[in-house]
């Protein structure tokens, strides 16, 4: 698996073959977003409606998506947030980590995660954190079988969803 990090063409525009591939990824995960919210039915996501989420994604300022892939097929997404906007959080973010429903099982979540964790050690960074829907214990038993611990319970800075945040330190 390798990474690609996801770069708006200067007319903010994504090339239709890749737009295809993410609307895929992201409508295998209807449960999740029916969890979510981030989309208004979660049986009829469209590409539009995944355009404008990415980029509403890439114009935080230090937000990074990337895509995985794996024998040139798109495998899954991480979308990372190297400096959270509150001062007092010294950790860099991960936003969303979501793996093609149709190859879930098969250990691309752990090798994302993996790869997204060396990104932030390699940039000197020694902990990690991300907030799990309240109402996703599958999310939160992937998050803490990778070794990430209860920090806190908060809403959402976006939608003001309860949240449970976890950290993991990059020793």
């Amino acid at each position: 698996m390798f990474l690609e990090p996801l770069t708006l063409p200067s007319d903010r525009g994504l090339p239709g073959e890749l737009l295809t591939e993410l609307t895929a990824l992201y409508a295998s995960h209807r449960d999740f977003h029916a969890l979510s919210g981030d989309f208004p039915d979660p049986d009829d996501i469209r590409p539009e409606q995944v355009a404008a989420a990415l980029a509403d994604e890439l114009a935080a300022p230090d937000a990074e998506v990337l895509l995985a892939r794996s024998e040139g097929r798109l495998v899954g997404i991480a979308i990372t947030l190297a400096h959270h906007p509150d001062p007092a959080d010294p950790d860099p973010w991960i936003g969303l980590l979501m793996i093609d429903a149709g190859a879930q099982r098969h250990g691309y979540g752990r090798r994302l995660a993996s790869l997204v964790e060396d990104r932030f050690r390699a940039a000197g960074r020694t902990a990690v954190r991300l907030a799990v829907l309240g109402n996703n214990p599958g999310g939160l038993a992937f998050w803490t079988a990778l070794g990430y611990r209860h920090l806190a319970h908060r809403r959402d800075r976006r939608l003001g969803r309860p949240c449970v945040v976890l950290r993991k330190r990059l020793d």
